[in-house]
Order: structure tokens, then sequence, then C-alpha cells
């Protein structure tokens, strides 16, 4: 059974929304809060990034709907470890985060080997183990 992992804000941003890990970390980079040896590690490390995966907003274009959130598989090891300083990052700067688990992020709108993006479920919608009433 495929399971997801998301490192996101623990605080809803001025929309609503809960950013993502890589989302918390440039902002805080395109904020100037890093300090000179983080914006190295940050440009270094979203380099790494950006050389081994697909930008998954750029892959699923821009007629997606919005509100998609990103989501890792929970053996692509490589991404969750280079993740992993993203955190640490965070933790240095005491941007608050935490760490969402789900076998069923929502309705897929796009997936790779590493990670997919999901919408997800709202109240009205069918969940896969919703039982109709007769």
């Amino acid at each position: 059974m495929q399971r997801f992992v998301r490192f996101q804000s623990a605080v809803p941003n001025r929309n609503g929304r809960f950013p993502g890990v890589f989302a918390l970390a440039n902002g805080l980079a395109h904020d100037g809060m890093l300090q000179p040896e983080d914006e190295v590690w940050w440009r270094a490390a979203n380099d790494r990034a950006n050389s081994l995966y697909d930008a998954p907003a750029e892959a699923y274009g821009p007629y997606a709907p919005p509100g998609g959130r990103s989501w890792f598989k929970t053996e692509a090891h490589d991404i969750l470890a280079l993740t992993a300083g993203y955190l640490d990052l965070l933790d240095r700067y005491d941007v608050p985060w935490h760490e969402v688990r789900t076998t069923y992020p929502g309705t897929i709108l796009y997936e790779d080997p590493v990670q997919v993006v999901a919408l997800p479920f709202t109240h009205a919608q069918s969940w896969p183990f919703t039982r109709q009433s007769s």
C-alpha cells in the first residue's frame, strides 16, 4: 500500500494554506532572513534538487486547479534525506513545521517516481472507503 508524507507549515499562511517545506525555506531566503552560510547551503541544495527531480508545478501545468499539495512517496529515501536538511534549516530559524502522513492524499494531479501532487479531499467528496447509504 502506497504511503505519502508531507512536511508543511504548522500554521496556515494568510490564504489559509499550509506551505510545504521547500516553500518555507524559499520564503526565508527570498525575505533575506538566511545567514550567509545558510544561503550558500540553500542555493546548493535547491540546485541539487532541481537537477535530480522534476518540479511538479511545471509538469502538471498552469491549468491545474489551485490548491494542489505536494507529497513525497515514503519509499523515496533519497529525496527524504535531502528534505531533512531543509527541516534542519527551518528548525534553526524557529519556523514551525509538522509532518503529515497518509495513504490517500486526495485527487492525484501529478505523479512521478518520488512524489505526487494532489488536491485534498473535501467533506463533500467521496473518500475511497466511504459507504453509500441505501
